[in-house]
């Protein structure tokens, strides 16, 4: 496998987590193109990447200049095959496991890169299930961003027992070295090592709240001060979006059958209302159309 530095890439699927590292990309002067499967989704895609690239030299985090070369670099595709000679592609696509599979076994058909990359940004299906799908499960690993990407400094990689660890070695130097991020190895078991511990802290604090031994805003407020967390968990679990961590939390379950992942039932009702978060601009909190928090 070759040392040389990756400079192109493709990034499948444009949500809030592919768009971030599309942007991130994007600024690091890498050429990269986004796939979304129909030319009005890809459209929208890059119409997104742009304007937060805009509002990101509005408050002076980036020059104009860097603002325009960004968005040079920036193409999107509905054409699958037009990744084929990328050497570094992120899935970043819904988090339904029948969807990454068959994404990883035509990509996995495509490339004509024998050095490429396949790597996935899911937060909780196993790597191995992915790789599975291929004929060189050498090439897939997992690359597990947190949202926001542009200001959220970590990234977990994710290798199986059959990742090669040429591939393993690129990934983390592209992370590292171009992305500027700050990498920490985990092994392939549910949740790595964010959501294993991330999603049972979250669960517990709307079981408190679910038992009324506390309201959200004393839970929040007693973690923030106390052991001095950037914010609480409840509205750490709005910004995530509560249908997400409801999601990740079934998933997690399901692997482990441990009582510690099963999403409580105020928590399945909250989303059943569409009070799924920040994004929808209730949670446990309300929000304004902006995201800011509504005060009072």
């Amino acid at each position: 496998m070759t040392d040389q530095t990756i400079d192109r890439v493709a990034v499948v699927g444009a949500g809030r987590m592919g768009a971030g590292i599309a942007e991130v990309c994007a600024l690091a002067r890498v050429d990269v193109l986004v796939w979304e499967p129909t030319g009005e989704q890809a459209a929208d895609a890059r119409a997104r990447i742009i304007d937060s690239l805009g509002r990101a030299a509005s408050s002076g985090t980036i020059t104009e200049r860097e603002r325009e070369q960004a968005v040079a670099r920036l193409r999107t595709t509905d054409d699958l095959a037009d990744l084929a000679d990328r050497p570094l592609i992120i899935e970043a696509v819904t988090e339904d496991r029948q969807l990454k599979t068959d994404l990883f076994r035509a990509l996995d058909g495509l490339v004509t890169d024998p050095d490429a990359v396949l790597a996935s940004t899911t937060s909780s299906i196993p790597i191995a299930a992915l790789a599975a799908a291929t004929d060189d499960p050498g090439r897939v690993l997992g690359m597990h961003f947190f949202h926001p990407v542009p200001l959220v400094p970590l990234v977990e990689l994710v290798s199986t027992p059959d990742t090669a660890a040429p591939a393993a070695m690129r990934a983390e130097a592209f992370a590292r070295q171009v992305m500027g991020k700050e990498v920490v190895r985990s092994a392939d078991e549910p949740g790595f090592i964010a959501n294993a511990l991330l999603v049972p802290f979250l669960l517990s604090a709307v079981r408190m709240v679910e038992s009324g031994r506390a309201t959200a805003e004393e839970v929040d407020t007693t973690i923030a001060l106390g052991p001095a967390h950037r914010m609480g968990p409840l509205r750490l679990a709005d910004l995530l979006g509560l249908d997400t961590v409801a999601a990740i939390a079934d998933r997690m379950h399901a692997e482990t059958g441990e009582a510690l992942y099963a999403p409580p039932p105020l928590l399945r009702k909250m989303v059943a209302s569409g009070c799924t978060g920040r994004r929808a601009g209730r949670g446990f909190y309300r929000y304004t159309d902006t995201g800011a928090l509504v005060r009072g």
